[in-house]
């Protein structure tokens, strides 16, 4: 008779692999690193199979056990929402839900809807993951999160999205390097050589780049910035000017500064917020139920 791996055996291997240390890997399982590593020990026996090989320095799995590790992500998310499924069908939002947001949404988003999201649904636990975009959606695939908050166009594989808001784009720069003479500033009136944009990885790079509708910018901008509140310092200082999304605008991101911005000129000058999940997700209503929710909690903050 084959015997079958454990959730639990499999839950340690992927707390291995995500750790990279038998302790940190315990200490995350909530369990001691005797039992942690009896445990896989165990596994590699059922399976006869090297899945780690164990020195005193570094955990370095195999080939085999990296491709283990893989499909045991893919059982225990399966796993996971078989319960969320019999527990969304009579206590939609309630329990834990762990939801992914990119950077350039985070900090000037969330502290507008977090506390009406708690009133409206206090049996909710929202566990909150920030990275930036590449690096977010791999971990939606891989049942590190449940949804996420995302900027789109944004490749993130195989989801389903619903659309919250445009967010639309401005340019920044100090109240005496101004571009333009007008309300709203024109793309053909930005000097690319003064262009400060974020560092490759951050998605508001490649909208911004695509708002302008100008490919000498993909060159001739200086990417350097590895965060808004960044550029705008920088801005402030008189080295460039930038592109800033409204909400950050509306965050306060320019307060006490000498930096002043106006709307860039174009259908095209926004970036599209929107909440995405895997598409294999039994729990579609409660994510469509979650970004109906944001959107009255931005609209009531507003």
């Amino acid at each position: 008779m084959m015997h079958l791996p454990t959730l639990k055996q499999l839950q340690y291997l992927v707390a291995l692999q995500d750790h990279g240390h038998f302790g940190r890997a315990a200490e995350a399982s909530f369990v001691t690193q005797s039992t942690l590593s009896a445990g896989l020990r165990e596994l590699e026996t059922q399976l006869d199979a090297k899945l780690v090989e164990r020195t005193r320095r570094v955990v370095r799995f195999t080939p085999l056990g990296e491709r283990i590790a893989a499909k045991a992500r893919l059982i225990l998310s399966g796993a996971e929402e078989l319960t969320h499924l019999a527990h969304a069908e009579s206590k939609p939002l309630t329990g834990e839900l762990r939801m992914g947001v990119i950077p350039t949404i985070a900090p000037f988003l969330l502290p507008r809807i977090l506390p009406t999201l708690r009133e409206k649904f206090p049996s909710l636990r929202l566990f909150l993951r920030e990275e930036p975009s590449a690096q977010i959606c791999e971990a939606l695939h891989k049942g590190q999160v449940d949804c996420v908050l995302l900027a789109l166009p944004w490749h993130c594989g195989d989801v389903a999205v619903e659309h919250l808001f445009n967010d639309r784009f401005f340019v920044a720069a100090h109240v005496d390097d101004q571009p333009g003479a007008r309300e709203s500033v024109e793309a053909g009136e930005i000097d690319p050589h003064r262009l400060l944009l974020l560092e490759d990885g951050h998605c508001l790079k490649e909208h911004a780049l695509a708002a302008c509708r100008r490919p000498e910018f993909r060159s001739e901008a200086s990417v350097i910035g590895t965060s808004l509140h960044t550029l705008i310092q920088m801005v402030d200082n008189r080295l460039g000017l930038t592109l800033v999304p409204e909400m950050a605008i509306e965050a306060g991101l320019l307060d006490r500064t000498d930096v002043q911005a106006r709307p860039l000129a174009g259908d095209s000058a926004t970036r599209d917020i929107s909440l995405v999940w895997r598409n294999s997700s039994p729990r579609e209503d409660e994510f469509r139920m979650l970004a109906k929710a944001l959107i009255d909690a931005r609209d009531g903050a507003a």
